[in-house]
């Protein structure tokens, strides 16, 4: 009996993924555990924007599950998803582009994923404070434009990582505590900011000589480099500014990994126009790709990652594997990773 239990065949409902070359755009990836849980229609663009084909496409696939990668789902097309639709399914972190209140109302779960890619954008960071410490960008930079003035007389600042101070902004979640390991192995001073005097108990960092606990603005005085690894919400949207950014130190760097429109773009662009700090490093921007006449693309002191953080080969792997992980469990009437 329990034999046949253990091999009892699980129902395959229907699943659509709306944008599966946002994550598979390179076809190196195997999504065949999906394709094995449930009857899959891959559309294969980067992101469907149109409210109609976004909900054409999921009335045709008559779909139970449907799958997005950071795409953004307007209530007015959930609103006319047919009612076979129960569940969504987030291939990432951040959710803010799910109206979870509208879903939870017409009974459609949503869930995500929410530590696939912890390493992955830590490293990020940590590549951008490398970076910058020994200005390879503008280096590079010269090279391509046939510029060798360097190798005469070395013409930009650099400083040893050891010693300096990274603060944290969101320092003590899964990725700020990820920062943080490599940080403090390069022998750097961490400060997180938190309107609490401490760590949330337990946490890994608590009491530590080298880590410490400040209010942002504190924080952003003290920091040689600060990363932004909060998610995005209405209290963080557009926190940080010209206010925030004339804080920091004229040497300073700001790095965001996190998303975009948590820095009010407009007042950044000013800032690095007038050197108010030293660089920006923005994995994240506030529209992905930045508008064709964006300034950030033209600013000598800012630099751009198209959202790379997610998009090691590993990390995307690992991340098709949990949304597997996570449609099995639906299957099971188990739902993990619920956040509705």
């Amino acid at each position: 009996a329990m034999a046949t239990a253990a091999t009892r065949v699980l129902r395959r409902p229907a699943a659509v993924f709306l944008n599966a070359s946002r994550l598979n755009y390179d076809n190196c990836l195997d999504l065949s555990r999906i394709s094995s849980l449930t009857n899959l229609t891959s559309n294969n663009v980067d992101s469907v924007a149109d409210v109609e084909e976004i909900v054409s496409k999921v009335t045709e696939s008559q779909a139970e599950i449907v799958i997005t990668k950071e795409m953004e789902i307007p209530k007015s097309a959930l609103a006319q998803f047919p009612p076979t639709v129960k569940l969504l399914c987030e291939a990432g972190t951040g959710y803010n582009n799910i109206p979870i209140a509208l879903a939870r109302e017409r009974g459609i779960t949503v869930c995500n994923i929410p530590t696939y890619s912890t390493e992955s954008v830590a490293h990020m960071v940590i590549t951008y404070i490398m970076n910058f410490s020994a200005a390879m960008f503008p280096q590079a930079r010269m090279i391509y434009d046939g510029n060798q003035e360097n190798f005469r007389v070395f013409q930009h600042p650099i400083n040893e990582i050891t010693g300096k101070t990274l603060g944290l902004i969101g320092g003590s979640g899964t990725i700020g505590t990820a920062v943080t390991d490599v940080a403090l192995a390069l022998g750097m001073q961490v400060v997180i900011s938190s309107r609490r005097e401490s760590l949330p108990a337990g946490h890994k960092y608590e009491n530590h000589p080298k880590v410490v606990i400040h209010p942002l603005d504190e924080m952003l005085k003290m920091s040689d480099f600060v990363s932004i690894n909060c998610p995005l919400n209405d209290e963080t949207r557009k926190s940080i500014g010209r206010r925030e950014i004339e804080l920091m130190k004229p040497t300073a760097f700001l790095i965001n990994t996190a998303r975009g429109a948590i820095i009010n773009e407009k007042e950044l662009i000013e800032c690095m126009k007038e050197n108010v700090i030293a660089g920006a490093g923005l994995d994240t921007q506030e529209v992905e790709p930045p508008v064709p006449d964006s300034e950030l693309w033209t600013l000598p002191n800012v630099f751009l990652t198209p959202h790379i953080g997610w998009r090691r080969l590993e990390t995307r792997q690992r991340l098709v594997d949990m949304t597997a992980d996570n449609i099995e469990s639906y299957i099971q009437n188990k739902p993990t990773n619920v956040v509705n």
